[in-house]
């Protein structure tokens, strides 16, 4: 029998019938049950104390084959007087209380007592860089007609649409016109599918930049899944034959706006695995990204400045060896890829004093990520926080990385969330940062926030960096950047939707019909439409009220009907 399970009961008479069947079912479920909540409390353990699990600690989990585990079990049979479904109510019960009850000792969380990061008081300014933050515009998603980039699908959905559509003449509808399976499938029709997917994506990006212009940012890394599945080994594709003339137009705007656009190929994107398939599908992958960055057709040093970011990724037991593989692979990448490829210091394994050696050797960029540092980093050469990673010698080394290219250097901040204490914690993006790092006030700056937008409106705000006045708050649940049409209210609909929306000019109006005689439910009032230029769709209104409070992204979407509307002060 393997340690941890429960013997199978022997006592039982086989002319107990569903009494004995019962027992059995509940010795099976609590033998799963125990194992289950053993092995939930040892990852817990593992992970307070940083991986060196203390196999001492054992005789405080709970052991499904010990006495007192066995006696509640054999409580919970002989309770006859129960009902079947009593009886499991109270096993359950009984059981949560075991477990719940089983004293783990009190482990110091080796996290919560490292030595307090040391914080350089330096802030950058005036501010004189770009701030930028990725993929995604959090107010533009939200619009009634979503804008973003990352559409994606299944490798199952491309599959089905090489079948024609029952009819071909009419668009695909999500029922009524759905793919054909009795019709000859084609190749073809799937890539379409795909590829269309990655026009759509593309084209918002011109959307997206002409946002940011307006509000000042001028620094956006592109989303990974804006062309899906193009580097796949079965349903990839090439981007030139459908999409160079829209990526053309999108860097045609991006030049006019001085925009900078970057890309970050993905956490499977590897350079130093030890394993040929990773090798194959991490090079197939940064030639999509080069691809799609070359057809952009941007101007010398926007096209210089158009870099992927990399992770140097596992260590595989062996550092020494991942960075002769990496040394190896490398070697093999096209002179594009090897122009625009950069790398990054990472929370997991690689720190800034891991990877300058190497940047140094095969004249590669470094980008410094303040958070990730915060994380790893090696403490015989620097201490946690901004201070150390600052000072004058190593960022002249890491600027030197960039500068030998000719490439506009740019660092990567973030914070982790309050009360974060373990490495698995801390590593998680807080929605929105308090300050700026130590870095030039020239420097472009990527901003790596849940919030997105919204984590670099909330630093111009606290810093009123260049463009801060350009940016009102959100009117909570509305926007009056969208076209509506006109529409026919009953006087009963008028109060409610007096209750759930916060329009003045709808409210007086209808406060003017409270007082209409008999048949009042009958009488209509029509709300007016409104017209909004394509153009100013989704850009704020003339108000430019697209910020919304940190914890209050719900105001982006139209409250719901019947929905409780949360208690907002209002100032005058």
């Amino acid at each position: 029998m393997k340690a941890g399970e429960l013997e199978e009961p022997t006592n039982f008479n086989p002319s107990e019938g569903d009494d004995a069947q019962f027992a059995v079912t509940k010795l099976a479920e609590t033998n799963r049950r125990l194992k289950a909540t053993t092995k939930r409390r040892k990852i817990k353990v593992e992970e307070m104390i940083e991986g060196s699990y203390d196999e001492s600690l054992s005789e405080y989990l709970p052991d499904p084959t010990d006495d007192e585990t066995q006696s509640i079990i054999s409580e919970v049979i002989n309770e006859n007087s129960l009902t079947g479904e009593a009886r499991l109510t109270q096993y359950s019960c009984d059981v949560e209380a075991t477990v719940d009850t089983v004293e783990v000792p009190i482990v110091i969380e080796r996290g919560a007592a490292r030595p307090p990061p040391v914080n350089s008081d330096y802030l950058p300014l005036p501010w004189r860089g770009r701030l930028g933050y990725a993929c995604l515009n959090t107010y533009l998603r939200s619009a009634k007609t979503p804008i973003f980039s990352s559409r994606t699908c299944r490798m199952a959905s491309i599959i089905e649409h090489r079948h024609p559509l029952r009819d071909p003449s009419q668009p695909e509808h999500p029922v009524k016109n759905r793919p054909d399976k009795s019709k000859k499938a084609r190749k073809e029709l799937g890539d379409k599918f795909v590829q269309d997917l990655g026009l759509a994506n593309a084209r918002d990006i011109i959307k997206m930049l002409k946002w940011n212009d307006k509000y000042g940012i001028k620094f956006l890394r592109l989303s990974s899944e804006m062309f899906p599945f193009a580097s796949h080994l079965q349903h990839g594709y090439r981007l030139a034959p459908f999409a160079s003339e829209l990526l053309a137009e999108v860097g045609k705007v991006a030049a006019e706006l001085g925009h900078r656009l970057t890309t970050h190929p993905g956490q499977f994107t590897q350079l130093g695995s030890p394993r040929k398939e990773v090798i194959d599908a991490a090079i197939r992958d940064l030639e999509y990204h080069d691809e799609m960055l070359t057809l952009l057709r941007l101007p010398e040093q926007q096209d210089r400045d158009a870099v992927m970011i990399l992770h140097m990724g596992g260590v595989y037991g062996d550092k020494a060896a991942t960075l002769d593989r990496f040394r190896k692979n490398y070697a093999t990448l096209s002179p594009s890829i090897k122009a625009r490829l950069v790398l990054e210091n990472d929370d997991v394994s690689w720190s800034v004093h891991d990877l300058l050696p190497i940047c140094e050797e095969l004249n590669i960029p470094l980008v410094l990520d303040y958070h990730h540092h915060n994380i790893v980093f090696d403490s015989t050469q620097c201490r946690e926080g901004t201070f150390d990673i600052s000072q004058p010698e190593l960022q002249e080394r890491i600027a030197a990385t960039w500068k030998c290219k000719g490439i506009t250097q740019k660092m990567h901040y973030s914070e982790p969330c309050p009360g974060a204490v373990t490495p698995r914690d801390r590593r998680k993006h807080s929605p929105r940062v308090a300050t700026l790092p130590p870095c030039p006030p020239d420097m472009d700056l990527m901003i790596e926030a849940k919030d997105k937008e919204q984590a670099v409106f909330e630093l111009m705000r606290n810093f009123k960096l260049p463009g801060f006045e350009k940016i009102n708050d959100m009117v909570p649940y509305e926007r009056d950047d969208e076209p509506r049409l006109p529409v026919q209210l009953s006087r009963k609909k008028q109060k409610a939707a007096a209750h759930f929306k916060r329009k003045r000019a709808v409210s007086d109006s209808i406060s003017d019909h409270n007082g209409a005689s008999a048949g009042g439910d009958e009488q209509c009032q029509q709300v007016p439409g409104k017209e909004v230029p394509l153009d100013e769709v989704a850009m704020g209104g003339p108000q430019n009220r697209v910020y919304w409070p940190p914890g209050r992204e719900d105001w982006l979407r139209p409250l719901k009907r019947g929905a409780k509307v949360p208690n907002i002060v209002e100032t005058d």
